[in-house]
């Protein structure tokens, strides 16, 4: 990086390793560190880092280094131009852009997992499921869908192990595609989520694969990191081992 730097302490959440992820995507031999604070800190969680800031500081100092995968979304603006930015552990079209706006706008004094979960709730109680069409790969997939999740890391939403098998090096993203889910599903499966247990469902089907592509009728928002860039449509893929992290130690 310019100045020589090769180690970045990230002291924050999600959309705060978003924001440092962008600005040392292109870089060489650069490392991040994260102390996680924040509201949603499932960056962290996904790769165990701990919260506790004494081990947190701790893995920064002397953690290992693993290398990563980022994404990398096109999409557009909400001004209507076209974009593009890394992620380094979710992206997702569909409602989960509008729980994440939702959190992002009221009180999070309860904490991120109570925060996400009464946005969830609220943001289902007003959308509109409409068509998708997704594409993973080769695998295309249409119909009635509310959400559309392209997993690097295993957490998102406050704790939700909704990918319970994404694993951040391996090339490949996890994709969770949600159907015409109902009141009744969301509120049986949605606690289940947290213990990574609302899988397989009638209504949720996991994809893998490089190159994801949303788009639907009406733009829908697009989600990354707990960040609400623009809307669909919008193209997704992995950028190999794209990141490098300090992580903990094998015990």
């Amino acid at each position: 990086m310019r100045g020589g730097a090769q180690l970045l302490v990230v002291v924050g959440g999600d959309g705060s390793v978003n924001e440092v992820v962008n600005g040392v995507a292109d870089a060489e031999n650069v490392e991040i560190a994260v102390i996680p604070r924040g509201t949603g800190w499932d960056f962290a969680r996904s790769l165990g880092i701990p919260r506790d800031l004494d081990a947190a500081v701790a893995v920064a100092l002397s953690g290992e280094v693993r290398e990563i995968d980022l994404g990398l979304v096109s999409y557009k603006t909400w001004a209507g131009t076209e974009a593009r930015a890394h992620f380094a552990n979710v992206g997702s079209a569909g409602i989960s852009g509008a729980i994440a706006k939702r959190a992002n706008e009221t009180s999070k004094a309860l904490g991120g997992k109570i925060s996400y979960y009464w946005a969830t709730l609220a943001a289902f109680a007003r959308w509109q499921t409409g068509e998708m069409r997704v594409s993973v790969d080769d695998e295309i997939r249409d119909g009635k869908m509310i959400d559309v999740m392209v997993a690097n890391g295993r957490y998102l939403g406050g704790g939700m192990m909704m990918l319970p098998e994404a694993e951040p090096d391996d090339g490949l993203f996890d994709v969770l595609l949600i159907g015409d889910v109902t009141k009744r599903d969301l509120l049986f499966t949605l606690p289940k989520s947290y213990r990574g247990k609302h899988l397989p469902h009638p209504r949720l089907e996991v994809l893998r694969g490089r190159v994801v592509t949303v788009d639907a009728d009406e733009p829908l928002p697009i989600e990354i990191d707990g960040e609400q860039p623009g809307t669909t449509p919008a193209r997704f893929e992995v950028v190999p081992r794209g990141l490098r992290v300090r992580v903990p130690r094998p015990a």
